[in-house]
């Protein structure tokens, strides 16, 4: 049996916009609490949301938006974020998100390849002082004609109740909301409405370019496969300017009524707790390091989470003690793992609540709703048999329109027929559950062996002084390759290099055993707390003294 797999479609995809979505949500749970900023206080019913961004997709019109114009959006998670993004879809604008992360250099290509006209922006964000960045660079982007800072005059112009609002004048008001109606009318589903960087591990990021009919559904399905209702209020410390947090969380929550829950501005595990526990929250979203920082607060058992039923892990491979751990002390006994890539919306595949444990804590669950999945051989493109390795591959709704301005990198990952090349390896058993067993580029090649850094991390999570572990490959003359694992200890815990390896022995395969083992008390991340392997290379390559090493020759 060949490694294929098609999802179930007896639920119809959604075939309108983000914006009409809104209305026809709002016209079911009006009066139910929509978003909820913890920070600053700010509550919003559906009917105040729609209002809301009703009345600043009607002023991004009067300001000259046309459909297919680029918005940016540079800042960390808060109310106007949202209402950003769901006013730019009601307006057909290309909403392009920038990680708050990026320096002077990266928010200069970023606006310049997408063609940004118009910025909203924060002031400043932990150490990076926008205004100063933007200021720095603005001089190279004669394409930026405005920039707007979130809490200045020229934003509480644009919104209701700040001085000067021109919403105050019932022929103003009644002139945008017909431009608003009119535009309305011309969208379709198929346009392209949200540009998304990719991490850029080599080489500039590429924007991914998703649609309303990507982006909609998919934040539909992954609702769906959560169980949600209007009752549902979701956390969601994940960043909104990744998939994440504006699919999976924003999304998810307004194509079933349900209440989006802002924690903080920037991930903070106690923040996040007090969240779930304030607001009852049913459901809690987060990376695994989230998960694992969350669980390592002192004090954790002190906070009550008993409201949460569900929630989602993704965004890099699930330690399955964690998910242990997860499903016990944070009443999580719904909680579901996603696995997907920004290029597909993101979510391709997704565990149940109706799965049993072993597979919610050990697999990536089943291809979603109306889309395809397939494992092949790198070399050949074919599909390998049920239980090998593979490269990933997607097909349906949710593949993106393609990378913005970019057709020749485009065709290096979506083929001719569609499908997209993901650059993960996996394997899908009997019944169709997917395991990803590490990236192509990840696979560590050590004296003809080939190595799984996902299956020697899972082995050494099994030490109980191991509280996170990522397991990478080193140049090494003789083998080609060696394994690194980077090891962060538990809090209360000593563990040295000798003591983990003497654990492996006779339990793994001796060619599976890190030769080297690093002690450290945090990993390289990206700011949507993915670990950087790449960096943990570079560092380790460097440290072991190995810059210089050439492996055998074939």
């Amino acid at each position: 049996m060949l490694s294929y797999s098609n999802g179930p479609a007896d639920q119809p995809l959604i075939g309108e916009t983000i914006g009409a979505n809104l209305e026809r949500t709002t016209a079911a749970f009006g009066d139910r609490e929509a978003l909820v900023d913890v920070p600053s206080g700010r509550r919003w019913t559906y009917t105040e949301l729609n209002e809301a961004t009703d009345v600043l997709a009607g002023a991004l019109i009067a300001d000259g938006i046309a459909a297919g114009d680029r918005v940016g959006i540079w800042a960390p998670n808060c109310p106007e974020w949202v209402l950003l993004q769901y006013a730019t879809a009601k307006t057909g604008a290309i909403l392009v998100n920038i990680n708050p992360a990026y320096r002077s250099h990266e928010l200069a290509y970023a606006l310049r390849q997408s063609g940004v006209s118009v910025l909203v922006s924060a002031e400043r964000f932990k150490t990076s002082d926008y205004r100063a960045m933007i200021g720095e660079v603005r001089g190279d982007l004669p394409g930026l004609r405005r920039v707007v800072y979130i809490g200045s005059d020229e934003w509480s112009v644009l919104m209701p109740g700040g001085d000067g609002d021109t919403a105050g004048s019932a022929g103003i008001v009644a002139r945008r909301r017909a431009a608003l109606e009119r535009r309305a009318a011309e969208l379709s589903f198929d346009d392209p409405i949200n540009i998304q960087y990719t991490s850029g591990t080599t080489g500039f990021p590429k924007g991914a370019t998703l649609s309303h009919h990507n982006i909609l559904n998919n934040g539909y399905f992954v609702g769906e496969l959560c169980n949600y209702t209007e009752q549902d209020r979701v956390c969601i410390p994940v960043p909104f300017y990744h998939c994440f947090g504006m699919v999976m969380g924003n999304l998810g929550c307004t194509t079933h009524g349900a209440c989006m829950v802002i924690p903080a501005p920037g991930f903070d595990p106690a923040a996040t707790l007090r969240a779930v526990q304030d607001e009852r929250c049913t459901s809690l979203y987060g990376v695994p390091t989230m998960f694992i920082a969350e669980l390592g607060l002192d004090g954790f058992a002190s906070y009550d989470l008993t409201s949460l039923r569900t929630g989602i892990m993704a965004g890099s491979p699930c330690p399955i003690e964690v998910m242990k751990r997860v499903v016990s002390e944070m009443h999580m006994t719904d909680v579901t793992i996603c696995y997907g890539m920004t290029e597909t919306s993101p979510v391709s595949t997704q565990t149940t609540v109706n799965d049993d444990m072993e597979r919610r804590v050990s697999t990536v669950g089943r291809v979603h709703p109306h889309l395809e999945v397939k494992v092949t051989d790198p070399e050949t493109g074919l599909p390998v048999p049920r239980g090998a390795a593979g490269e990933l591959c997607t097909r349906g709704y949710s593949v993106m329109l393609g990378y913005w301005n970019e057709p020749a990198k485009t065709a290096e990952v979506i083929d001719q027929a569609r499908w997209m090349h993901t650059g993960d390896l996996a394997t899908m058993d009997e019944a169709g559950y997917l395991n990803i067993v590490g990236r192509i580029k990840d696979m560590v090649i050590r004296g003809g062996e080939n190595v799984y850094p996902r299956e020697v991390e899972e082995f050494l999570y099994t030490h109980p002084a191991v509280e996170d572990v990522q397991v990478i490959g080193v140049p090494d003359a003789k083998f080609g390759e060696e394994l690194c694992a980077w090891v962060r200890v538990r809090g209360g815990h000593t563990l040295t290099g000798d003591e983990l390896r003497a654990y492996c022995e006779g339990k793994i395969a001796h060619y599976k055993v890190p030769r080297y083992i690093r002690i450290s008390d945090e990993f390289p991340m990206t700011v949507t707390g993915k670990v950087q392997k790449f960096k943990m290379r570079e560092i380790s390559t460097s440290e072991l003294g190995l810059s210089g090493v050439v492996p055998p020759t074939a």
